[in-house]
């Protein structure tokens, strides 16, 4: 990773690199020499080879937080991004579970609060500080090797306590480009994402600022109005979102009498996007190529993209940088159209940090298991089914709850949905729907005997919902998932 930030900035030494919006710009220059005074002065503290540094940033210290972690891995360190949103009980699970050697912050006194154990250093104080004495970072002992683990990111836990997913410079500088001109994103001049640091998103956008032709282009803090300001901006010719955040700006009416011609691709990417938003999101953006990507943190950077096409409105696509496989519960390979767990395999895997016993069960000679359920047609399309632990099941059926949002998602008054099983004294489990009203009056008009009619010619009926739940929002994690078993306690109580 030093070495791929290295040849930007011989490159585009003066080339804006990331910008947050009315707060800061890192040019590839600066990044670079940043990068090298912040891993001179963690050496002169005591960080060595191997150890873990956990960066503790916000939204608005993108250009900080990009400074530090490449000071870190060149340093030799491993880098552990995580978000100043996190509740102090996860921040402390990460850092003990890592065994994190120190912290750095974007503020002396950061949030949440740092285990009183551990040193925290301010990346301003690291830039400012002349490490005199220590040994040089480009030293071949303090150099890092391809092999050599760069990054552990914690998951989003929506299924249990956090993972640490573990990540060498080899798997992270995977097909970058080694010549100028095969540059990502070529036809912009920036891209704009709000993806939050320490999540899978926003470390696929730091990899972008260092192998695009396009500037990585954020904002403090993520409102419909700012962020369409900057979809209308100058040079934005590729917009990435989380299909939460595609539902907002759509919903919002920031984007009326915009021009968003400019824009190309919008990239959409950590949960199912919806076959009803891909269309809107298409008749917003008319110029834009309309493009959903399937990955997870554990197998990045291997994945499926799918351009939006009526006529395959459910497909997620075909594999990207790595292989895709639809296996039976031994991990042998399944005939085309048979449903079965999917794979993802990539160069140089993942691992969870310190935990084999997942790792038996997830990782198999380069092969990833996604968790999902889905099936690949003749051409080589994957369609999800759904969650291997979000498939509901009623009676004798089994039910995707992505078939039955991605319906409710076609209602004009449905905003954003989510379905969970909740428990039925008979059929052992019932369809349960949330929806969040798209308008002032839906509460009103949004009732069950509305949705089940509305949804009677699109779904069978063991599909149809047996409970409504409406919300002012849906819970969500960092990364715009859904958190569904907090769902499944509010139809609870």
């Amino acid at each position: 990773m030093p070495d791929l930030l290295d040849w930007r900035a011989t490159l585009h030494p003066q080339q804006v690199a990331i910008e947050v919006a009315g707060v800061d710009r890192l040019t590839f220059a600066d990044w670079a020499t940043g990068a090298y005074t912040v891993a001179a002065a963690l050496r002169h503290r005591g960080v060595r080879r191997g150890d873990r540094v956990g960066l503790l940033f916000g939204a608005r210290d993108w250009t900080r937080f990009a400074v530090a972690y490449c000071g870190v891995l060149r340093a030799g360190g491993v880098a552990v991004p995580l978000s100043d949103r996190l509740a102090a009980g996860q921040l402390a699970y990460a850092l003990t579970h890592c065994a994190a050697t120190a912290v750095v912050a974007g503020t002396d006194r950061p949030e949440p609060p740092v285990p009183a154990d551990l040193p925290v250093w301010n990346c301003a104080d690291l830039l400012a500080t002349a490490a005199t004495g220590a040994p040089r970072p480009d030293d071949p002992s303090a150099a890092p090797r391809p092999g050599d683990l760069a990054q552990i990111l914690y998951t989003s836990g929506t299924t249990g306590r956090p993972k640490g997913v573990a990540a060498s410079h080899a798997n992270l500088t995977a097909g970058a480009p080694t010549h100028p001109r095969r540059l990502a994103l070529a036809h912009s001049r920036r891209f704009l994402h709000a993806f939050a640091i320490g999540t899978n998103a926003g470390q696929t956008m730091l990899v972008n600022a260092l192998t695009a032709k396009a500037g990585a282009l954020t904002l403090p803090r993520f409102t419909p109005v700012r962020f369409a300001r900057l979809v209308e901006a100058d040079g934005t010719g590729t917009v990435f979102v989380v299909p939460s955040v595609a539902v907002e700006l759509l919903d919002s009416g920031a984007l009326a009498g915009r021009d968003t011609s400019g824009v190309q691709l919008i990239g959409s990417t950590a949960a199912p996007l919806a076959p009803a938003v891909a269309a809107r999101l298409a008749e917003a953006f008319p110029q834009a190529t309309i493009v959903n990507y399937y990955t997870s943190t554990e197998a990045a950077p291997a994945q499926t993209t799918m351009i939006y096409d009526p006529s395959r409105r459910d497909a997620v696509g075909r594999p990207v940088g790595g292989q895709l496989m639809v296996a039976d519960a031994d991990g042998n390979p399944l005939p085309a159209g048979t449903t079965g767990d999917v794979w993802l395999r990539a160069p140089f895997p993942r691992a969870y940090y310190r935990d084999e016993a997942a790792n038996r069960v997830t990782f198999r000679q380069g092969w990833v298991r996604m968790g999902d359920v889905g099936r690949v047609d003749a051409d080589g399309y994957l369609y999800l089914t759904d969650r291997h632990q979000d498939v509901i099941k009623t009676g004798a059926f089994k039910v995707s709850t992505l078939e039955v949002e991605a319906a409710l998602y076609e209602h004009a008054l449905v905003a954003e949905a989510a379905v969970v099983g909740v428990p039925h004294p008979v059929l052992g489990s019932a369809v349960a729907a949330a929806v969040v009203p798209r308008s002032p009056s839906g509460p009103d008009r949004l009732t069950l005997p509305v949705l089940r009619g509305f949804l009677a010619d699109r779904l069978a009926d063991y599909q149809l919902p047996a409970r409504l739940l409406l919300l002012d929002r849906l819970p969500r994690n960092e990364g715009g998932k859904v958190l569904k078993r907090q769902l499944i306690d509010l139809f609870d109580a």
